[in-house]
């Protein structure tokens, strides 16, 4: 790609990027007037908001630290597809999780059976409750993934230095862990913080009521409900505020490390594993693998033998959900790589910025926005699927384009002076040298974008109506009609859509990768 053209791809990105948010946020300010249209009821949505994601993201880490250190300094056979498994509710969609959650912990599950049993009453987690557990089985993997980096970068010596000098665990855990912990865990806790700020499937399906309403629900009542436009757009500032505040500490919080660098030699355990060591490690690793694995296994169970009998509306919507998660993800590779590839080369984070712009806004905020937009233009119903796939495609950029500029970085260092010596540029540039050394984040980047897209229920929920909806939505749908069977079989057939998308594209990156 020459440099003027990809210059000038990257301002266009860029600038449909800004224009996408920030027009959609102007017309959500100007509609709100303000926060005068909220009322005691918004505010307590807020404060729940608030709470629920303090105590979620709170859990979340407490339960990652021993999950993750047992992760790191064990080793046993199947260790690696365990590690790769914590990734897989990110990509799960949530209102499978929920599904999942709800054929274990709810109040025909398999834990209230067994509590049936003994005598003992059954458990509901509708409410508060089962929206902060909702939450810590989505962001507990995230959470032990950023915490298991954080070990894996303690050089080898640190611990070589700590067995020589003696060190009990006590002593390894005050002088090595507590450093690396206390420069990652505000990171990763402000992470998981905002996720759950703006988390919406999960507050529809099993939240609600005055006293489990989040933000993000409220605005679809008063959208969907009231119709009521100033205060959708009243909350959905707020909400923003929130995001913004919640970005801005995440920039600052982190504590830099100060172990140095190491010789990249092995990892080595601890000192002193013990028998008492094992045994803890042994049943962290245990109980994190049960709590995510058997929901998900439990939607599968229940749903794969009645997938031939699913109504032909839930293979419709399965063919929709499949169209909008494709062309969103042209559309977020589209505005990502030439993002990616001006970042690499600037000395400002101009390019960087507009591309992780799309975090300050949720789904629902953007949806409110586009909706005051489009409607005197057209009918917001007949735009549904596209404005789901723009929607779609804005806020899987800014993880796209995380995952982009690292190998655009070391592209750029290591062949850019090359590649101009040799006149390498335009489409001969771009095809011969950008796109191989590219391929392997491109086609991680392409799966993680399909698989959120699949399974999104965000901007939908707005925008359509019954006869084009996604895969999601009809779940959803199916289950508010207590249709438990079929909705089983769809949940299962999303999950197996969502995990081989996002299989097929990262596959796809790794064979092109030369």
């Amino acid at each position: 790609m020459a440099r003027g053209s990809g210059a000038l791809m990257a301002r266009a990105s860029a600038m449909a990027v800004l224009a996408l948010v920030l027009g959609t946020l102007a017309a959500v300010a100007w509609r709100a007037g303000g926060l005068g249209a909220l009322d005691a009821t918004d505010l307590a949505a807020a404060r729940f908001t608030v709470a629920q994601a303090l105590v979620s993201a709170t859990l979340s880490v407490a339960f990652a630290v021993p999950v993750a250190r047992a992760l790191y300094r064990r080793r046993f056979r199947g260790r690696g597809a365990l590690i790769a498994l914590m990734g897989a509710p990110f990509i799960l969609p949530a209102v499978v999780a929920v599904m999942g959650l709800l054929a274990v912990f709810g109040r025909a599950g398999v834990l209230s059976d067994a509590l049936a049993a003994l005598g003992l009453p059954r458990i509901s987690i509708y409410g508060a409750q089962g929206v902060v557990l909702a939450h810590v089985f989505f962001n507990l993997p995230l959470a032990t993934r950023l915490l298991l980096h954080g070990w894996q970068a303690i050089p080898s010596e640190r611990f070589r230095l700590a067995a020589s000098l003696g060190f009990t665990p006590a002593h390894t855990r005050r002088h090595i862990e507590a450093p690396m912990l206390r420069a990652t865990l505000p990171g990763a806790w402000l992470a998981i913080f905002l996720v759950c700020l703006t988390s919406f499937a999960v507050a529809l399906t099993l939240g609600g009521g005055p006293a489990a309403t989040t933000i993000e629900l409220a605005i679809y009542q008063a959208f969907r409900f009231d119709f009521d436009l100033g205060r959708a757009a009243s909350l959905g500032l707020l909400q923003v505020a929130l995001c913004t505040a919640a970005l801005l500490a995440t920039a600052r919080i982190a504590l830099p490390q100060s172990f140095g660098a190491g010789l990249d030699r092995a990892a080595v355990l601890p000192a002193h594993p013990g028998h008492l060591l094992k045994v803890q490690d042994a049943a962290a690793i245990a109980l994190a693998a049960g709590f995510l694995i058997v929901p998900m296994a439990a939607v599968l169970g229940r749903g794969l033998p009645a997938l031939a009998s699913l109504p032909a509306s839930v293979w419709l919507a399965a063919g929709r959900s499949l169209g909008v998660a494709l062309a969103a993800t042209v559309l977020t590779l589209a505005l990502a790589l030439p993002l990616a590839l001006a970042a690499a080369k600037a000395r400002h984070r101009g390019f960087e910025w507009a591309g992780t712009l799309p975090l300050v806004a949720s789904p629902l905020v953007l949806g409110t926005g586009l909706f005051l937009l489009l409607r005197p233009l057209a009918a917001p119903a007949n735009l549904a699927l596209p404005v789901t796939v723009l929607v779609n495609a804005a806020l899987a950029l800014p993880f796209a384009l995380r995952s982009l500029l690292p190998a655009a970085r070391n592209l750029h260092a290591d062949y850019d002076r090359l590649a101009t010596s040799l006149s390498l540029g335009g489409l001969a540039r771009l095809r011969l040298l950008s796109l191989p050394r590219l391929a392997r984040p491109l086609g991680f980047a392409a799966g993680l974008s399909a698989a959120l897209s699949m399974g999104d229920l965000g901007v939908i929920a707005l925008f359509a109506d019954p006869a084009k909806a996604t895969l999601p939505l009809q779940l959803y749908a199916l289950m508010g009609a207590y249709r438990m069977a079929d909705a089983a079989a769809a949940a299962s057939l999303l999950m197996v859509l969502s995990f081989a998308l996002f299989w097929l594209f990262d596959r796809a990156g790794q064979h092109a990768d030369t």
